[in-house]
């Protein structure tokens, strides 16, 4: 059997905003953006050189919805977004505007800092060490 995770579904405010803040700020692909309905739309975005997973960026529909914007792991890092080249990136991120929380720190693992996205979602900016396979992407 082969399965794999192709989209995680992140709950924004505003399609618009959030496809600004990913593609502008964080240098993603709009993969797709299709209305479906009035008010739904599919949106997809990736990181550059990526062939992996993808985010689906949906908004928020009613007051239970809304309240996750920005929180949907209860605080906890949320999404993990490797490089190639940690500073060229962070650095890159840093005169974007990206609100880094923790500072690079290099670890046994690779080099890692934390950010938060539009909303307050942490992410852990890595990038892996060649030896190190948990954090490594596939």
């Amino acid at each position: 059997m082969k399965q794999s995770l192709v989209q995680i579904a992140l709950v924004v405010k505003d399609y618009d905003e959030a496809i600004k803040f990913y593609t502008e700020k964080l240098n993603f692909n709009l993969l797709e953006d299709t209305q479906l309905t009035e008010h739904k739309r599919w949106v997809v975005v990736q990181p550059p050189g990526n062939s992996g997973c993808c985010l689906l960026l949906a908004r928020a529909s009613g007051d239970e919805q809304l309240a996750s914007v920005g929180n949907q792991t209860g605080g906890r890092v949320f999404l993990f977004l490797h490089t190639d080249d940690f500073w060229r990136d962070y650095n890159s991120m840093v005169a974007n505007g990206i609100q880094f929380v923790r500072p690079p720190a290099e670890h046994e693992y690779g080099t890692v800092a934390v950010f938060e996205d539009l909303y307050g979602n942490l992410w852990d900016f890595i990038e892996p060490t060649e030896s190190n396979s948990i954090h490594k992407s596939k």
